[in-house]
């Protein structure tokens, strides 16, 4: 398809939005997003290796359907059929907020490294925010090896703050990705960054992308008038904040009246709940380390509260503008009478 004024009017918000992004391209999802980075990331670098996080989704392409084996430096594979064991060898999955190993894997191999991928935020393994130091660490350590650090931001994209998860903490990639929020609930994704990387893709440079529906018009109005609820409501994060944190507080506090042990991860509009007498969770081996059974338990009971949570231990859960203080309190009131049957 031919461009439109539309998408050049939603492009050039998002770029001025966006801390990091010059230059901005726009595709149908967030898995084409990823995927068209790691390309561009690998062309711009002419390395082939990429480094990705355990726990950490960046949509069903096959370079990103792996999941490394024991050791640091142990060869990808596949974790699901139809991945090539070949491809699923220049792709190395380490350990979330685990910033020393990062150092140490890239110490050996980072002239072969063309990029690290990371959710800043995770939302694929319930939510896990970075500590302290992790994504500057990330920043830092790209710097030195030359690799492009790709921000996927599809999930924390306008959910964390107006300009992400990259505003929020205060580190800038040399990628982003985008999606969900800025297609207004239609298919979308994009991605973008600095120039100097972004004019390596055709027609400016080798690198080919192309798709006839991206940014169809419908998915850049839709997105167009999102970003502008959202930056003509001053107080629009502040709010969704504090309706998450009347959330969880909540339900922690329920949790605490049943005898239930329980902690949550709260950033932005994001949170998670996780059965565990830890109190912090941080990776994904910590994740699986809870109960995951008494999760299942307690979304089925909720759904039988009329009372729709995240359907998994593994998956974050979101609020919206369009919760109210009645809905959070009804929530909150639920989980009381779940917990007493857990």
């Amino acid at each position: 398809g031919a461009p439109t004024e539309i998408e050049t009017s939603l492009a050039k918000k998002i770029c001025q939005l966006m801390p990091s992004i010059e230059l901005i391209r726009m595709v149908s999802s967030g898995t084409e997003a990823t995927m068209s980075a790691i390309r561009l990331a690998r062309g711009y670098t002419k390395r082939d290796k990429i480094v990705k996080f355990e726990g950490c989704y960046h949509g069903h392409s096959d370079s990103l359907l792996v999941k490394a084996g024991s050791g640091a430096l142990t060869l990808g594979v596949p974790t699901s059929p139809g991945v090539p064991a070949a491809l699923a060898e220049h792709t190395l999955t380490l350990e979330y907020n685990n910033i020393d190993q990062v150092r140490e894997v890239l110490s050996e191999v980072g002239d072969e490294v063309a990029c690290i991928i990371v959710e800043p935020v995770a939302g694929n393994m319930n939510c896990i925010p970075p500590v302290d130091g992790f994504l500057q660490g990330l920043r830092e350590v790209c710097d030195t090896h030359g690799v492009v650090l790709i921000f996927d931001e599809v999930m924390t994209g306008f959910r964390v703050a107006l300009g992400g998860a990259q505003a929020y903490y205060g580190v800038k990639p040399d990628l982003t990705t985008l999606g969900k929020v800025i297609g207004g609930g239609l298919p979308v994704g994009a991605f973008g960054g600095k120039r100097e990387i972004m004019e390596y893709i055709a027609p400016l440079g080798p690198v080919y992308q192309a798709g006839t529906l991206s940014g169809n018009p419908m998915s850049m109005s839709a997105g167009l008038a999102m970003l502008n609820t959202l930056t003509d409501d001053v107080n629009f994060y502040q709010n969704l904040n504090k309706k998450v944190q009347m959330l969880t507080d909540g339900i922690l506090a329920q949790a605490k009246a049943n005898n239930i042990g329980m902690t949550a991860n709260v950033v932005g509009g994001m949170f998670g709940l996780f059965f565990t007498d830890s109190n912090a969770v941080t990776n994904f081996d910590e994740t699986s380390a809870c109960d995951v059974e008494r999760f299942k338990k307690f979304y089925h009971l909720m759904l039988e509260e009329g009372v729709y949570m995240a359907p998994s231990a593994y998956e974050a859960g979101f609020v919206s503008s369009a919760h109210t203080d009645e809905d959070i309190q009804a929530t909150i009131d639920a989980t009381g009478r779940v917990f007493a049957k857990l």
